[in-house]
């Protein structure tokens, strides 16, 4: 199932909490609403559901516009963060539920429902499970029972509020696999919430970032990551560090740091460089010269987190990078060692640009 949005917007008195977007999912994609608290991506998905009623603009299922259809006219499957299991009905009546609520002309046999909640009980991997009730479930157990309760009527469309946001790590991973693999196997159209980046970029076909009421962004995970289009997008994609100077004769310098920047012709350049796009070495050489102290260095699973400090320059806050661990030992990483950040490749704010335009090292890097 596609679906439109044209110019939907939502207010809550004089809040704007959805200014007018427009947005398109194709069928059978699963789309991540990705951003802070506030950016509008919960409202934007209750809209979508029907749960709440549009101030402006339209929602189309297909060629269907369906923006003010009731929510059970619009046979969409919701599971929230917080399950919304019924405590006193077993994992096998959970999933049967909407079943049972069907008007009697659609309702299935009492026979159907069985089978069908058994079905998909074993499709959640949940079968052994069947007479247990909510309370006696894990919290990854209890997700896939409203995912399969969810499923029971044949969504077209499956929303997904937080859906792992009340899980521990591992069980969160575990989760998002076993999703993306069912995602792929039934095909169906799919959007979910998240403030987490590294759920919406592994599990989504693409993103939507958000904030304010608006979008950011709209793209694949690859992209999004690789080519974030404005500020906030880079800000919010995670760890970097930021070397602001001014630009003259081709060097980008602050004090006696500098990167060589010869077809920049901005006055005023901030340049945003991430831990993979950036190495660690005990010199300079032709592309840069950003001496760093360090400060402290931790192990952090396979990566190991160094915190550095600028020297002889000056910088808003220190920096902090991550590289493998292997990286790490080979330098031999330890406090109050200098070393150097040599850029391969980054991104060029320019003048107070709110774009940015990448900018690659890898050729000079090399010829050193």
């Amino acid at each position: 199932m596609t679906i439109r949005i044209e110019n939907i917007e939502k207010r809550f008195g004089d809040f704007q909490a959805l200014e007018p977007i427009n947005l398109r999912i194709e069928k059978g994609e699963m789309v991540g609403l990705l951003g802070p608290s506030g950016s509008g991506k919960t409202t934007l998905l209750r809209l979508i559901a029907g749960l709440e009623v549009a101030d402006g603009g339209r929602i189309f299922f297909g060629e269907e516009d369906i923006t003010h259809k009731e929510v059970r006219e619009r046979r969409v499957g919701f599971v929230f963060q917080n399950y919304a299991l019924f405590r006193h009905m077993t994992v096998l009546q959970n999933i049967g539920f909407g079943l049972r609520m069907l008007p009697r002309k659609e309702r299935p046999s009492k026979a159907e429902i069985q089978r069908k909640s058994v079905e998909l009980l074993d499709m959640v991997q949940l079968g052994h499970l069947a007479k247990r009730y909510p309370d006696q479930l894990s919290g990854g157990q209890r997700q896939r029972v409203a995912l399969a309760r969810a499923l029971a009527l044949e969504p077209e469309v499956l929303l997904l509020d937080e859906p792992f946001g009340a899980l521990d790590a591992k069980v969160r991973q575990e989760l998002r696999t076993w999703l993306k693999e069912l995602h792929q196997q039934l095909g169906f159209t799919s959007v979910f919430v998240t403030h987490d980046q590294e759920e919406a970029l592994e599990l989504s076909d693409r993103v939507v970032v958000m904030s304010a009421g608006r979008i950011e962004q709209v793209d694949t995970p690859k992209q999004l990551f690789a080519h974030p289009n404005n500020r906030f997008v880079f800000d919010f994609l995670g760890e970097h560090a930021v070397f602001e100077g001014t630009l003259k004769a081709g060097l980008h310098a602050n004090n006696e740091a500098w990167v060589r920047l010869e077809n920049e012709k901005a006055e005023r350049v901030e340049l945003y460089l991430r831990s993979h796009e950036v190495e660690l070495k005990e010199l300079p050489n032709e592309a840069a010269n950003l001496p760093m102290l360090v400060l402290e260095e931790a192990q952090v699973g396979a990566q190991t987190r160094i915190t550095l400090a600028p020297v002889s320059w000056k910088s808003a806050e220190n920096w902090q990078i991550t590289v493998p661990y292997e990286e790490a030992q080979k330098l031999k990483v330890h406090q109050g060692q200098l070393l150097y950040v040599l850029p391969r490749q980054g991104h060029v704010f320019a003048n107070g640009a709110q774009k940015p335009s990448f900018v690659t090292f890898a050729e000079r890097s090399k010829a050193s």
